[in-house]
């Protein structure tokens, strides 16, 4: 179980920190400009509400600013967090940007989905891909996501609390058991999985409290601090105590002594 957890923590650890970016535009292409807003208020700078129960208008404003003309194939609304994608909407909306030119396109974007897909503040682009899926520019903000604590989102959360708790436990057992490495660095090693799901389990948790989103800047420091504690916790833990030795058994030199009870009657003295 132990490793298990260990190595699922450092699958999504690994993700966080060598997250793969999106295919980049054509070569030689400009990247486009582009503007979006959402029911009427640009979303640059500002934390956008995001509710499954509502249909959202979407503008975007593409503007080319090099000497070919660009063609829009998709436009795709994403949430990511750790690393990972918790939701995507991809709408077919075929338009192009002239060279040096500006288009604008209106369109609902329907999240009723949303609720079972995500919960809090999530890292959200707004991406323009063509054909081939590579991206032709795009714009990024936070979203509030309005829905339920049952979705991916969160219960991917509650997953990764159970995960930390049971790592948390095993190594307070074999601390508890004197069942650690006598080396104090293999003994920092082992407390370091624990850590690590500390700190993704803070992250997760501040983003649906709506207190921080999980961004890179705030992810990186939270995990890699929650690790190195926690690592100096197992540093810094007694040296296990070794085991008493058994008693030495008597030895048997093959000869017996023969012993004979008797009942005694208890005497009575005359008055």
């Amino acid at each position: 179980m132990g490793r298990l957890i260990a190595a699922a923590v450092a699958l999504v650890t690994a993700a966080l920190v060598l997250g793969a970016s999106p295919a980049a535009a054509q070569d030689g292409d400009e990247p486009l400009r582009v503007t979006v807003t959402i029911d009427g208020k640009n979303i640059d700078g500002r934390t956008v509400t995001l509710d499954p129960r509502k249909v959202a208008e979407l503008s975007i404003t593409a503007e080319n600013p090099g000497s070919k003309p660009q063609k829009v194939r998709l436009i795709r609304v994403s949430g990511v967090a750790l690393a990972l994608t918790f939701y995507a909407y991809d709408t077919t909306l075929p338009f192009e940007v002239p060279a040096r030119g500006r288009t604008t396109r209106t369109f609902p974007l329907d999240v009723r989905d949303l609720d079972g897909q995500a919960i809090g503040l999530l890292p959200t682009s707004v991406t323009l891909l063509d054909d081939d899926r590579n991206v032709l520019g795009g714009a990024k903000t936070v979203a509030d996501v309005q829905g339920s604590f049952w979705s991916v989102y969160g219960v991917f959360g509650l997953a990764m609390l159970v995960l930390t708790a049971l790592t948390w436990a095993g190594a307070l057992l074999a601390l508890a058991r004197h069942r650690l490495s006598p080396n104090r660095f293999r003994r920092a090693l082992r407390f370091l999985p624990a850590g690590i799901g500390t700190g993704l389990v803070a992250v997760v948790t501040l983003s649906v409290l709506r207190l921080v989103p999980p961004e890179v800047e705030v992810e990186i420091p939270i995990v890699l601090g929650a690790a190195l504690i926690a690592m100096a916790l197992g540093f810094l833990t007694p040296h296990p105590v070794p085991d008493a030795p058994a008693a030495a058994p008597v030895p048997d030199d093959g000869r017996t002594v023969s012993l004979t009870t008797q009942h005694l009657e208890p005497q009575r003295w005359p008055e």
